[in-house]
């Protein structure tokens, strides 16, 4: 894979200015805080007529428009940009990507419509068969990446693997830990727990060299026991979900109980630097979108209720991606790998 020479002075970035269910609005006013803060060029993709409305008189001069007149809606298939909707926003910024124009996309709409461009007009990368979305959540000893979230509903061991080596590779760079422990997301921590799946995963990993520590359970992905936690995209998209729920729970009924009086107001005044902090930690926003790992270029797919700052912060972790080349490093890791494993293996014919 021959490298690609990101744009000066940042990168460029395609946005899907109609994905998502504040669209245009609030992708628009992300575009505009992401072009201010980063150093960044724009390419924001969907109706011209309605762009131009959306950004007023004085457009910024790293924010370029790229119209694309059709829009994938969320009773639409994870094909409609396929076969259907070529010209939707979506799509056009796969495109984009594929051609050199941006060197990531990011999108807030249909996530189905979104991997799919992403998979099927970009490619995956050598030695890997399936993408998988790498959630970025919060744990008491800091963060811990969760794949699948999504892209995969049915998988099998070997593709369990393959996001297990990915979800390594890309805490190294991420959190600069050398050796990241890897866990498979199970029933119990006893290498027989588990359906099928999970344990054949289990002796697959044991094999891959990674600093595999075994079954995790859904505490281990907050408690701060691994770093990434790999699991089918079903399992994943349910765990993460229900954590943002838990999340919102837990911020609104601290609000309502830290407001029923007068001390408690007071107490909550006095801590008030500690709960904002705390928000910021639970808040899915500060993340901006998961990263699909496994496709040449970068995908960030976007939370669809996806507001100004998240959309924001998902155009910063999209330049991260990159600026820093992840894919194709990626990609350099897991072809020494599979190198490793051959030479291993005539080795091991030899001595027979």
């Amino acid at each position: 894979m021959a490298s690609r020479e990101v744009s000066s002075p940042g990168c460029r970035i395609a946005l899907d200015a109609m994905g998502g269910d504040h669209a245009p609005e609030e992708i628009v006013k992300g575009a505009l805080a992401a072009a201010a803060e980063y150093p960044v060029h724009i390419l924001l993709v969907g109706k011209e007529e309605v762009l131009r409305e959306k950004l007023g008189p004085n457009v910024p001069p790293n924010i370029e428009i790229v119209d694309a007149r059709e829009v994938v809606e969320m009773e639409d298939t994870a094909l409609a940009p396929i076969r259907k909707k070529r010209n939707a926003s979506v799509r056009v910024c796969a495109n984009l990507v594929k051609e050199g124009r941006a060197d990531a996309m990011v999108s807030a709409g249909h996530t189905g419509a979104s991997m799919t461009s992403a998979y099927m007009v970009l490619g995956t990368i050598e030695g890997v068969s399936r993408p998988a979305l790498a959630a970025i959540v919060p744990s008491v000893k800091g963060h811990t990446i969760l794949l699948d979230v999504g892209a995969n509903v049915d998988t099998k061991p070997q593709q369990l693997r393959e996001f297990a080596v990915m979800g390594h590779f890309y805490a190294q760079m991420i959190f600069g830990i050398e050796e990241p422990r890897v866990g498979v997301l199970s029933i119990g921590e006893e290498e027989g727990k588990g359906n099928e799946l999970t344990r054949e995963t289990f002796r697959v990993l044991k094999e891959t060299g990674l600093n595999f520590i075994g079954n995790s359970e859904g505490r281990d992905i907050y408690n701060g026991n691994a770093d990434v936690v790999v699991c089918d995209g079903f399992v994943g998209n349910v765990v993460l979900k229900a954590s943002e729920s838990l999340a919102e729970m837990v911020s609104r009924t601290l609000k309502q109980e830290l407001s029923s009086g007068p001390v408690r107001m007071l107490g909550a005044f006095l801590a008030r630097n500690a709960f904002v902090s705390l928000k910021k930690r639970m808040d899915y926003s500060e993340y901006g979108g998961a990263p699909l790992l496994g496709v040449r270029g970068g995908c960030i797919v976007c939370h669809g209720r996806s507001n100004a700052k998240a959309i924001k912060n998902a155009v910063r972790v999209a330049r991260e991606f990159a600026v820093n080349h992840m894919d194709e490093k990626i990609q350099s890791k897991v072809s020494e790998m599979h190198t490793r494993e051959h030479e291993a293996a005539l080795v091991g014919e030899t001595a027979n």
